[in-house]
């Protein structure tokens, strides 16, 4: 009796060594300690200032780049959180809040490209205003990437970067992985402090979380934004909330300080925290 086809039709492509780093990246982080914990946040305020803004000026302000705001002045008034181990006995407590955002970029030639999230580091994030914020992050997403890189901006070349993706695992692991984890200034110059990702952030039906892996003493991942109803002035309203994954290391800081530094994240982003500033320059440049 003739046995049907099962497998059926099928593209066989090369493993692409870019992607070591993310498994690496992946196989590290599941060895951290790291505690989830999973937020609603209302951000009405927030989306009506956003979308006024549009309409008035015709520029878009990235929703991940104010988070990304508020996040950085969260952490540097409770500047434990982003702490990096010195060693067995010592922590190194950083003042500048250095937060890689994840950029999507295809990676590879035409008809073969592969889409690669590859990180960009927004330095001195607390010193910046949302509008500065927004414009690295546009601007990485149109920096030319090199064949072979792994990192948007990246101070090294991109042969190295593609001698290192090729190595095996455990020579990875010795010449860099290791070395880096050891070292917290070198993780904080090559990693940033915080890491924030963007899980999908169009209108659902319904809230959803993401709890990524990662390497970074704090992790925040940014889920779906949904209408719900919600209790303003004792009146049922329509607001919006996003739902937010907060990732802390519990070799680094425990539950109090961590509560009281949500608990500022969550009040810097009901009240729409920066987006004002931006209505004051639109108003100082109208009069000039």
């Amino acid at each position: 009796m003739h046995q049907p086809d099962l497998i059926g039709s099928f593209e066989e492509r090369k493993f692409p060594d870019f992607r070591n780093p993310t498994i690496d990246t992946l196989i590290w982080g599941s060895k951290r300690h790291h505690i989830p914990v999973l937020l609603e946040i209302d951000v009405t305020t927030a989306r009506e200032a956003i979308r006024d803004r549009k309409t008035k000026t015709g520029q878009s302000i990235s929703f991940t780049g104010w988070i990304v705001k508020c996040l950085a002045q969260a952490v540097s008034e409770h500047k434990f959180v982003h702490a990096l181990r010195k060693g067995k006995q010592r922590l190194a407590i950083f003042d500048d809040v250095d937060v890689t955002v994840i950029v999507e970029r295809a990676i590879g030639q035409p008809g073969t490209s592969e889409t690669l999230p590859m990180p960009y580091i927004i330095r001195k994030a607390n010193e910046k205003n949302v509008a500065v914020i927004n414009s690295e992050i546009r601007a990485a997403q149109r920096l030319p990437v090199a064949a072979g890189e792994v990192q948007i901006g990246s101070t090294r070349t991109a042969w190295m970067t593609t001698i290192a993706t090729m190595l095996p695992r455990f020579v990875r692991d010795w010449f860099f992985w290791q070395p880096l984890l050891r070292n917290p200034f070198l993780f904080k110059r090559m990693m940033g402090t915080v890491s924030v990702t963007a899980l999908g952030m169009a209108s659902q039906s319904g809230m959803s979380w993401g709890i990524p892996i990662g390497i970074h003493p704090l992790i925040v991942a940014v889920g779906a934004i949904a209408k719900r109803p919600g209790i303003v002035d004792d009146r049922i309203v329509a607001c919006e909330y996003v739902g937010l994954t907060v990732l802390f290391d519990h070799d680094i800081t425990d539950g109090a300080p961590v509560a009281r530094f949500i608990r500022r994240l969550q009040e810097l982003m009901a009240c729409g925290y920066g987006l004002g500033e931006l209505q004051e320059v639109d108003l100082q440049s109208q009069e000039f």
